[in-house]
């Protein structure tokens, strides 16, 4: 299955209110029902057992309405683990009206000091960059962090595909119904993701499977 970049509309906010806030909505439960927010949790785990750390400071870009990293947050808090969260998004209607730091800016020019954060993640959002520009990404985000990049994203392939669509019907907004099987098409696989991001000088690299087509990567900076 190649690779086929579709125009996603929550990108550009290309509905109502309602419906825009219907697909932040459907967002969530896609991570809740289907693996994303369990794959950062088990990325941010790795990486707290990896140091030895109880406390890290993340950056999340992409971040959207920041579900995921809060999730992650609670989690890792029942097991000892201070996760300090700040959420960054393009679009300022995308980010919670919550007690978080929020930040509007571009995740290709990330607006921070170099090692500004224990570890970068992103979820769901790297599938959105061609592939120079996942590489412009990954520079900015290896740059500002301290220990990790983390990205957590879906993997192509033709049964995903049509596991997207048959789960069509649990979601509410028609914004949803376009952007779920964009993403698989425009999403990489396994091995494209390695062969993207091995041109950095970065400690190692790992790269997994998880549940139901979510790829998991941790981009270990050197020190």
């Amino acid at each position: 299955m190649q690779r086929k970049v579709i125009a996603e509309l929550l990108d550009d906010d290309l509905g109502t209110p309602e419906e825009i806030a219907a697909s932040l909505a459907d967002l969530r439960h896609i991570n809740d029902w289907f693996g994303g927010t369990r794959t950062s949790i088990a990325l941010l785990r790795r990486v707290a057992h990896e140091l030895g750390s109880r406390k890290l400071s993340l950056l999340e870009v992409g971040a959207g309405a920041g579900d995921v990293p809060v999730a992650a947050q609670r989690t890792l808090a029942r097991e000892g683990i201070d996760l300090q969260v700040t959420l960054l998004d393009r679009i300022l209607s995308h980010l919670p009206a919550r007690d978080t730091t929020s930040i509007v800016a571009d995740a290709l020019h990330l607006p921070f000091r170099d090692k500004a954060f224990d570890v970068v993640l992103s979820s769901l959002f790297v599938h959105h960059l061609e592939p120079a520009l996942l590489q412009v990404f990954a520079g900015e985000a290896l740059r500002v962090c301290r220990r990790a990049v983390l990205i957590n994203d879906l993997i192509r392939s033709r049964t995903h595909l049509a596991l997207v669509y048959l789960g069509l019907p649990l979601f509410r907004s028609r914004l949803t119904w376009h952007d779920a099987p964009a993403s698989v098409h425009q999403a990489y696989t396994m091995d494209e993701m390695h062969e993207l991001l091995s041109p950095f000088p970065t400690q190692r690299i790992e790269i997994t499977r998880h549940y139901l087509y979510r790829m998991g990567v941790l981009l270990w900076k050197k020190q």
